[in-house]
């Protein structure tokens, strides 16, 4: 009989500290409220609602641009064509520097 209380009073001990740990236990993601917060934990929810406000900002800012399916096609062009037009532009703006300074 003595034999039986011990196991059945262990059992019972052991049962009740189980319940009472899974009780206790905290939840993936606890923080305990007394443990010290950090003092950069202010600036950086500052810096996620910046943030949070630019990126409100973007649709406004990417409405000016023209998408790419909107765009006229620019029809192709011989780069020796290309070029020639480039020189003659650089030559032009060339004289008309040496115009303005009274050079000949």
């Amino acid at each position: 009989m003595n034999r039986r209380f011990a196991l059945l009073t262990g059992g019972l001990a052991v049962g009740l500290a189980a319940l009472w740990r899974l009780i206790r236990r905290k939840p993936p993601g606890w923080v305990d409220s007394t443990a010290p917060v950090d003092e950069r934990a202010g600036e950086l929810r500052q810096r996620l609602d910046e943030s949070r406000a630019v990126v409100d900002d973007r649709g406004e800012f990417e409405s000016a641009e023209t998408p790419v399916d909107e765009v006229d096609a620019v029809p192709p062009q011989d780069p020796a064509e290309r070029r020639r037009a480039v020189h003659a532009e650089g030559r032009s703006a060339v004289d008309r520097m040496r115009d303005s300074n009274g050079e000949s």
